[in-house]
């Protein structure tokens, strides 16, 4: 089946070959469609149609690139956040435990440690008496993992860029400066660095009572310190989900750079 070339068809055919016309304003007729015919018997026409869908070609590069951009990115994890993935899910991690750790002294009711439960001691001369109590060894046990959880937030967090998380981090620092006197009281000591350290013996002899104003209930200190976890990890979150390293501009999201980027792979 042959193609069939109707000539007196309009005769401008392309857009393309408008500048061939005389430009001393008289019209070239059929002339035009010969001088047509010479510039694809001799290449010209391939030439000036490469050059013209050039364009297309780099649209394909342009859409292959954003592809495989992509394609990189989730593999990598590679996020628009100011810190890395390791950083961010490290701090919400820590923050999780301390806060679980937090409600656990929080608790009340059955589940709380801070129940009074009968306690048999024995005399010198072994006789035993059974007497209400807290169970204190139980109690220091909790609130050890508790500073354990604490320290190891503030160290996760410490490593953030992020102005959210480095400010609620600020906070609960603040929180525990708030009742520095009554954690010295249960051997509980602020060190230099805002992290905390318990002394057994002075925690195991001190007023139950002043413990448990300090870790039991909505309005202690470990409410508050679980409140201050809960929205560091809230922020560091909400840093993860920024999935997207280029802007609508093909620039860097927020804080990033082409060093940043490759920093956050090794």
């Amino acid at each position: 089946m042959g193609i069939k070339l109707n000539v007196n068809m309009k005769q401008d055919y392309s857009y393309l070959f408008q500048g061939l016309s005389s430009g001393n304003g008289s019209s070239l007729g059929n002339l035009n469609f010969l001088s047509d015919y010479a510039s694809i018997k001799n290449g010209s026409y391939g030439k000036l149609m490469k050059a013209y869908y050039a364009k297309d070609d780099t649209a394909k590069e342009v859409v292959s690139s954003v592809k495989e951009n992509k394609k990189n990115n989730n593999k990598l994890n590679t996020s628009a956040s100011a810190d890395s993935a390791k950083v961010l899910s490290d701090i919400q991690a820590s923050s999780e435990k301390l806060k679980d750790t937090a409600d656990e002294l929080i608790a009340k009711g059955k589940d709380s440690l801070f129940e009074e439960k009968d306690i048999t001691a024995t005399d010198e001369n072994g006789h035993a008496t059974t007497v209400k109590g807290y169970d204190t060894d139980a109690i220091y046990k909790k609130v050890d993992e508790f500073i354990k959880n604490y320290n190891s937030l503030l160290e996760n967090a410490a490593k953030s860029s992020t102005n959210k998380i480095l400010n609620k981090s600020l906070s609960l620092i603040n929180v525990s400066a708030s009742n520095e006197n009554l954690l010295g009281k249960v051997g509980i000591t602020i060190n230099e660095d805002d992290t905390l350290s318990v002394d057994e013996k002075a925690f195991k002899s001190a007023n139950m009572t002043t413990v448990k104003s300090l870790f039991n209930g909505n309005s202690s200190y470990a409410y508050r310190v679980s409140a201050q976890a809960s929205l560091i990890d809230f922020a560091a979150s909400t840093e993860s989900s920024k999935a997207n390293t280029y802007t609508m501009n093909g620039s860097y999201g927020n804080t990033y750079s082409s060093g940043s980027i490759f920093d956050s792979l090794f």
